[in-house]
């Protein structure tokens, strides 16, 4: 097993384990490998220090960041608020444009949905009039 501290494109920080370096490498070009944060898939291998483990009197007054605790008062923010909305929405998947329309146009039963959709499905609602609004997050599931 190899950790790795990685990196996404929104400047998050955060550590996985990989059973060898080809399997990240493996699993990256596969987009298996995204952001514990936010979900980016735009992730890149930090540049690590060697871990050297501290003296028994030092290791005890230490704190270690874990990946459990957002690093940031915003971070902490937009997971407070993806765990309501994940709570109080039903997660469509890839039926989210179809399904958005279909709560519109009455041909569906009215609720919170949560999903994905390409840019043009998006601008297409948007021009028709149907309120959307991205998240700051991907539904997929990261590491």
């Amino acid at each position: 097993m190899i950790r790795y501290t990685l990196k996404c494109d929104k400047d998050h920080s955060f550590d996985s384990w990989f059973q060898t370096a080809a399997a990240f490498d493996k699993l990256k070009s596969a987009g298996l490998v995204a952001c514990a944060v936010c979900g980016s898939d735009e992730v890149e291998k930090a540049i690590m220090a060697p871990r050297v483990r501290p003296a028994r009197s030092a290791s005890k007054n230490s704190q270690v960041g874990t990946l459990s605790q957002p690093a940031s008062p915003a971070e902490q923010a937009v997971a407070e608020m993806r765990a309501k909305i994940e709570a109080k929405s039903e997660d469509v998947g890839d039926n989210f444009a179809d399904e958005a329309r279909a709560i519109h146009e009455g041909e569906a039963p009215k609720r919170a949905i949560i999903g994905e959709a390409t840019p043009e499905a998006a601008k297409s609602l948007i021009d028709d009039g149907i309120p959307v609004a991205p998240l700051p997050w991907s539904s997929r599931k990261t590491n």
